[in-house]
């Protein structure tokens, strides 16, 4: 019984729970983790249960090895039962019981790259080209046509011959039936399964075998989720598979920190398990061991305002600390360096770099802070991700500037094929001995011998003509207008929007706009030259050694972290809440990702925005979330700009009142559609970031973007 001496009540009660159906609301900082744990232990040390004969499902490989070395330091036993994730766990049931769906125990399990892999092969044996779809794209298709338009799919990967699989990919002649049946005639031609079918085969297996369902039911006398917010339909539907003979079934989590439904999770499966599971025992933690009364007062503020959730608030069981700390910049590169200077006097009160953290929605927010912490010698890592100056795309451009330039070698092998322009490892070797030669640059090797025949063929042309225009008059433009203009001519951008790359076009409107502000603050200096000079100090990541640095990431990559000392920055409207929101549950959820950004904090937190116009120039407002929070409970660094406040809010509003209730019916591009004036037609893409299908209707010459809002119609 010491498992219980250092637990608070309700994980007391939690812990001791051990039959029936038992649900635990635990709030971020209340030791789930510990509470889980200790649970198992209890079972296995108290009550004599086999761990063998213990389900524990956690959402990380990474979770599931911490939840089972703590096990193993609890009960001592190398047995630790079936501590997984969801596909984890089916590996094993497979693994066990193959034969039930004709595949050998040895069967793989298939990543991205297996299944790109799988796809370059059929986009080359059916003559695809990436223009009429990208891998990323065809991955999603596969997704969605698996566990929405066909889920029966995984029966013809059970039940059909391999010939017959490759008689039905052979006959289709749409590009998405080629890719969808090329792709389970790949897989069950080297016994593969994705993600997405090892659910659905442990699901076939139980609903076709009495016998194997009866056996893993009776086996698994106790089940425990973790992190119950995130589970999804099938995750949902096996659960309830599962625990249906012994009906010993406790889940944990939160439902304010439901952050994943566009990977499929609902909130609903926490919200009513008591009324699917009648006599259901509902235990709230609400202790928090994480984080100062300060910072909880700010969250348990901003998650009230959300409809869709368990009444509740965080307690905190800290002394008093810090106020929270909220600052309006006027600029990024000053919001930048307001934090910088906080950073600063912490590490001069003896805090270490590795005790901060800074947080944002998206990656391309850190352009402003890297600058600013390279050129204050800061130390940082970025987690999650790769600096900002260090990215693929960011270096490519930079390199067309430096062609224009200077035109030199490394930037010429940098991007001189890229995009393609047949100019590969031959022809790079043919143009490196030339210049060898003749002591040359490779770009002039390259314009000596267009007309070699050896070249013929190549789009060599066109990137000297490119870069020779560009080189002759770029002295009287601005530097942002050069490489707007040199990415869009030199097809590099139209690249990225083939490959489906929205994160790294973000990225290069974030360049852009570094470039912009640049020469708004340099005036006469910003010649190119200047400009390369100046970007190439942060292109040396030589900021600090090992060890003590200040911690960058997304708020998604936070979760289930903390720090002491946090950082929110880029709280502005159209950045935090993300853009690309379109519904009032959308809306609801970005709050809970505020709402967990919040609760990384343990003992300082630090909002930040900053005013400035977007590169479409419509005016920056802060963001909705910190005026969501009572602003008694908020310190500023100074007062508000007046009026800007109310503007925001005007702004908000309005805004607001466009956010429907759902996203109504979405349809994939190639679906048949009809609307109500404009007859049918065909979806040829869909706009997640404007809300919109994009149809070419029959009557019509031209496509049409159509609002999620309206009605369009399935044919």
């Amino acid at each position: 019984m010491d498992l219980l001496q250092n637990l608070n009540s309700a994980q007391r009660e939690a812990v001791t729970a051990t039959e029936g159906f038992v649900r635990v609301i635990a709030g971020a900082g209340s030791g789930k983790t510990r509470a889980l744990t200790h649970r198992f232990a209890f079972l296995v040390n108290e009550l004599g249960i086999l761990p063998g004969n213990i389900l524990c499902v956690t959402f990380t490989n990474k979770s599931a090895a911490e939840m089972r070395q703590r096990i193993h330091q609890l009960t001592g036993d190398n047995d630790t039962g079936y501590i997984n994730t969801f596909h984890g766990f089916c590996v094993s049931i497979l693994q066990e019981d193959s034969h039930a769906v004709q595949y050998p125990k040895s069967f793989l399990v298939l990543d991205n790259a297996d299944i790109d892999a799988m796809l370059q092969i059929i986009y080359e044996e059916r003559g695809l080209t990436l223009r009429e779809m990208t891998f990323s794209e065809a991955r999603n298709r596969i997704e969605i046509r698996k566990l929405i338009k066909e889920p029966e799919y995984y029966r013809d990967m059970i039940d059909l011959s391999l010939d017959v699989l490759r008689e039905k990919y052979d006959q289709a002649s749409d590009p998405e039936d080629i890719i969808f049946y090329g792709y389970l005639y790949q897989e069950k031609k080297c016994f593969g399964l994705d993600y997405n079918d090892l659910i659905k085969f442990s699901l076939y297996v139980f609903q076709q075998h009495a016998d194997l369902r009866l056996k893993w039911q009776q086996r698994l006398e106790y089940i425990m989720i973790d992190e119950f917010q995130d589970i999804d339909a099938l995750q949902y539907q096996l659960m309830q598979v599962l625990c249906g003979y012994h009906n010993n079934l406790f889940v944990v989590g939160d439902p304010d920190q439901t952050i994943y439904t566009w990977r499929g999770a609902d909130v609903k499966y926490l919200l009513d398990f008591d009324k699917e599971f009648p006599g259901t025992r509902t235990i709230l933690m609400l202790d928090n061991y994480r984080s100062t009364p300060q910072i909880l007062a700010a969250a348990n503020s901003l998650i009230r305002r959300n409809r869709q959730r368990v009444e509740k608030d965080l307690l905190s069981t800290r002394p008093s600390g810090a106020p929270v700390w909220c600052h309006f910049a006027v600029s990024q590169q000053e919001e930048a360096q307001w934090m910088a200077g906080e950073m600063e006097r912490l590490h001069m009160q003896g805090v270490a770099y590795r005790d901060m953290a800074v947080l944002y929605r998206a990656h391309y927010v850190t352009r402003a802070v890297e600058e600013v912490l390279l050129r204050e010698k800061i130390p940082y890592t970025i987690y999650s991700g790769v600096q900002f100056f260090g990215r693929a795309e960011i270096k490519d451009a930079l390199c067309y500037l430096r062609m224009i330039a200077y035109q030199d070698d490394l930037s010429f092998r940098r991007v001189a094929n890229v995009p393609r322009r047949n100019l590969g490892r031959r022809r790079m070797a043919f143009l490196e001995q030339y210049a060898q030669e003749k002591g040359c640059t490779l770009y002039q090797a390259l314009r000596d011998n267009l007309e070699d025949p050896i070249l013929k063929g190549t789009k060599g042309q066109q990137f000297v003509s490119l870069i020779d225009t560009y080189s002759t008059g770029y002295g009287d433009r601005p530097v942002s207008e050069v490489l707007s203009a040199v990415l869009n001519e030199s097809g590099y951008e139209r690249m990225l929007r083939t490959e489906g790359s929205q994160e790294r076009l973000d990225n290069l409107a974030e360049l852009k706009q570094s470039i912009y502000e640049y020469e708004t603050s340099c005036g006469e200096e910003s010649t190119l030259e200047h400009y390369l000079a100046h970007v190439a100090l942060f292109t040396n990541q030589d900021a600090g050694g090992t060890g003590d640095k200040v911690k960058l990431m997304t708020v998604h990559a936070a979760k289930g972290l903390e720090f002491p000392n946090v950082f929110l920055c880029g709280m502005n409207e159209g950045i935090f809440p993300s853009r690309k929101v379109r519904t009032r549950p959308g809306m609801e959820e970005e709050r809970r990702l505020a709402f967990v950004a919040l609760t990384r904090a343990e003992e300082r937190l630090y909002l930040s925005e900053a005013d400035g116009r977007n590169l479409d120039g419509s005016p920056r407002y802060p963001s909705r979330f910190l005026l969501d929070i009572d602003q008694a409970l908020l310190q500023y660094t100074h007062p508000p700009v007046e009026g800007l406040i109310q503007q925001a809010q005007a702004y908000i509003d309005a805004e607001s009142r466009r956010l429907p209730e759902n996203s109504g019916d979405r349809f994939a591009a190639g679906e048949r559609v009809r609307h109500t004036l404009f007859g049918p037609g065909t979806v040829l893409d869909v706009d997640l970031d404007r809300g919109a299908h994009v149809v070419q209707f029959d009557e019509m010459q031209t496509p049409r973007r159509i609002s999620f809002r309206a009605r369009l119609e399935r044919l």
